[in-house]
């Protein structure tokens, strides 16, 4: 295009571009743009996380042997931190406050035991969770990945941790007069169930410790309480005898006794179903099924945010 100056001379201007008029979005849809670290559909985030399943193992392997690395005993601490807790506990709780009541010493021992195992593996998985995001800022702002793998694996690592330790719980069952036997099978479908309750949590607390890094510095506050209403160190039932039957009914429908009290049942001959409460299973696979897919889905709402600011 060209046209005469004032003073005889031609001058040629550019042609309009083809673009002009198009707004930012139009734009990027004309040329196939997308925005970085945009959040893909939940199928395809499913299908991105399968795809990680080979690092999502490894990565949660390294944690595992990097744990313990600067410690002499090495791996051992797996077990020996438990196996301490639970003397310390039986010390205050079992001898000094006789919360043993109503139980023998062969089967208050093993249900100690069995509680502090149990619950330190949903502990251990909410801990790792809420910092899975905020500390790993650097690997996840340099690479590209589904940000769930993160407390998935961290959850997954629990778990390889606490079947280490179930060799030394099976051995102390054994020890006070329970041997295997049929229910002891029941362990596999309580482990399955507590591990996607666990990684569900996990899912939503990395979320939110993402967003609130000082929930770190709260949360072992917030675990220690949940910890003494879960009836670690105690029957619910028998020590609140005497108190109104929904505080009772509340405390033992909550998530950790009720997977505590199942592994409890499947190992200890003395702990049989009257401690349980109604529809135990029912609740134990309600409890999982909505903190997996609701952790899944809560997480991932928020994925294109996750290392940003």
């Amino acid at each position: 295009m060209s046209e005469t100056t004032h003073d005889g001379q031609v001058a040629v201007t550019a042609p309009p571009s083809p673009d002009e008029g198009l707004t930012a979005a139009e734009l990027a849809a004309k040329y196939g743009l997308s925005v970085s670290g945009a959040r893909p559909s939940l199928v395809e985030y499913v299908r991105q996380l399968w795809d990680r399943r080979h690092f999502i193992l490894a990565f949660s392997r390294a944690k595992l042997t990097a744990q313990y690395s600067q410690a002499k005993l090495g791996q051992l601490w797996q077990v020996v931190t438990p196996l301490l807790n639970a003397a310390v506990y039986f010390f205050i709780f079992g001898v000094i406050l006789e919360a043993d009541r109503g139980m023998s010493r062969e089967v208050y021992i093993p249900f100690l035991v069995t509680g502090v195992f149990v619950f330190t593996f949903t502990q251990s998985s909410v801990m790792a969770g809420v910092r899975a995001i905020s500390g790993n800022l650097g690997l996840v702002r340099a690479l590209h990945f589904p940000r769930a793998s993160l407390p998935v694996s961290f959850s997954l690592q629990q778990l390889q941790q606490l079947l280490a330790s179930m060799i030394v719980l099976i051995a102390v069952t054994c020890v006070f007069g329970s041997y295997p036997d049929l229910s002891w099978l029941l362990m596999f479908p309580v482990l399955a169930l507590q591990f996607l309750f666990n990684t569900g949590l996990a899912l939503i607390m990395a979320r939110a410790g993402a967003k609130t890094p000082d929930l770190a510095q709260l949360m072992p506050f917030v675990m220690r309480t949940w910890m003494y209403a879960s009836g670690v160190m105690y029957s619910i039932p028998i020590m609140l005898a005497d108190k109104p039957q929904w505080i009772a009914d509340v405390l033992q429908w909550n998530p950790a006794a009720i997977y505590m009290d199942l592994m409890r049942f499947a190992l200890i001959d003395g702990y049989g179903s009257k401690n349980l409460p109604d529809h135990v299973w029912a609740a134990a696979g309600g409890w999982a099924l909505l903190f997996a897919v609701g952790g899944f889905v809560y997480f991932w709402k928020a994925e294109e945010r996750y290392g940003r600011g």
